[in-house]
């Protein structure tokens, strides 16, 4: 993709969506770590009517290190998967607690460290609580930046890299956000809006369909 157009997308995208930031609701790093680990396969609204009740009986690394797993699993069993995200947020709780003294780390190696922790949950922590520039690649992010032709693969890993090296680093995370935006809005996965899509012009989707006069 060509300067020009990076930098079109960037405006675009920075005008349709100018304040962005992480729809899950929390009050630390720890709860948003937590609920981030909740978020796999889950909708983030659900994740939030979740950690709502979650959160209230166990704010901190402490009291969820030291819940009964069978009160979490009861909690967390509209999120899906709940056996294996209840074990992982309260094991990640007891390595908070052991190996960073109840702190969640910025740094990204000691956060993929961290039970049930990712690149992806890693970079939104590190994005949304430390301030740190990252690019978060969920579904939406590797699906648009695939059609968009800023990426050939489907790895989230590589496509992580392979926008790291032509987006300008202050504009990584509000990227992230902006394509989720965008992918909810417009370019779904299986319907996308390409009749009225900003992008139109710069997508080398071959699905796309005609655009509207």
């Amino acid at each position: 993709m060509k300067t020009v157009d990076i930098h079109f997308l960037l405006r675009t995208l920075k005008d349709r969506y100018p304040d962005v930031k992480t729809q899950l609701v929390h009050q630390t790093p720890f709860q948003l770590l937590t609920a981030t680990i909740l978020s796999a396969q889950c909708t983030d609204r659900q994740v939030n009517r979740v950690t709502g009740h979650l959160f209230a009986q166990f704010p901190d690394p402490a009291s969820l290190a030291a819940a009964d797993l069978r009160d979490i699993k009861q909690i967390i069993y509209s999120t899906g998967f709940y056996n294996n995200k209840a074990k992982n947020i309260k094991e990640c709780a007891r390595a908070v607690l052991e190996r960073h003294a109840g702190q969640v780390p910025d740094d990204l190696d000691l956060l993929v460290k961290l039970p049930g922790v990712g690149r992806k949950t890693a970079n939104v922590v590190r994005s949304a609580a430390f301030g740190q520039p990252a690019i978060v690649v969920d579904t939406h992010v590797l699906r648009i930046a695939n059609r968009l032709g800023l990426t050939k693969s489907s790895d989230p890993v590589k496509v992580e890299f392979d926008l790291m090296k032509i987006v300008p680093e202050p504009v990584w995370s509000d990227l992230s956000l902006q394509f989720i935006y965008f992918g909810r809005e417009i370019c779904d996965a299986r319907i996308p809006r390409c009749g009225v899509c900003p992008l139109f012009d710069i997508c080398v989707f071959p699905g796309k369909k005609n655009k509207t006069p």
